[in-house]
């Protein structure tokens, strides 16, 4: 009860630092929605990226490249290298496509969150806030400096080292650790 009314909260957070329901699908600016053109979530990863690797591999790619708006925050090919070689493998692997899945859908946010809103809702909260993830789990967001750092439950903490880069379709903030989602 106590787990289901904290993911409850974190998603209403979430959703109050989300923009407006009307401008989600779209950049926040008109420079910004110019920018951004026709390029989706999907093909803003990089073809080169680890990250871009892995959204292949789970099979995630069609849903990046749709109309719902979403928040990625992306590791950077650093952070995946941060990880065990074996885990990197295991999770790449077919046998591991269930795993893969749910890190990444630890990296989804629903909606559209500039740097600017989860800043707000850190402020709002006091220094800290909750948000929830596509993979069902909660991440938290709090100041370090001026930087933003996001913790995953197991306190591995990774900094938001570029922000707010536009998609028609969202998002997306690089970060520097891959964020593991609860067990």
């Amino acid at each position: 009860m106590t787990r289901q009314w904290l993911l409850t909260c974190a998603a209403i957070l979430s959703l109050s630092a989300c923009n407006d329901a009307k401008d989600e699908a779209k950049p926040t600016s008109e420079k910004a929605a110019e920018a951004a053109g026709d390029k989706t979530l999907a093909t803003g990863l990089g073809n080169n990226s680890k990250f871009a690797a892995a959204i292949k591999s789970a099979g995630l790619e069609g849903a990046l490249a749709g109309p719902t708006p979403y928040t990625l925050l992306v590791p950077n090919d650093g952070a995946f290298d941060k990880l065990p070689a074996a885990s990197r493998e295991k999770l790449m692997s077919p046998a591991g496509r269930k795993d893969l899945t749910a890190v990444l859908t630890n990296h989804i946010l629903p909606g559209t969150m500039l740097a600017a809103d989860i800043g707000k809702a850190i402020d709002s909260g006091g220094g800290k806030t909750q948000i929830a993830t596509l993979g069902g789990g909660a991440l938290t967001a709090m100041r370090s400096g001026d930087a933003i750092v996001i913790a995953d439950t197991a306190g591995t903490q990774a900094k938001v080292i570029a922000v707010d880069n536009a998609r028609s379709n969202g998002v997306i903030h690089t970060i520097d650790s891959v964020l593991m989602p609860a067990k």
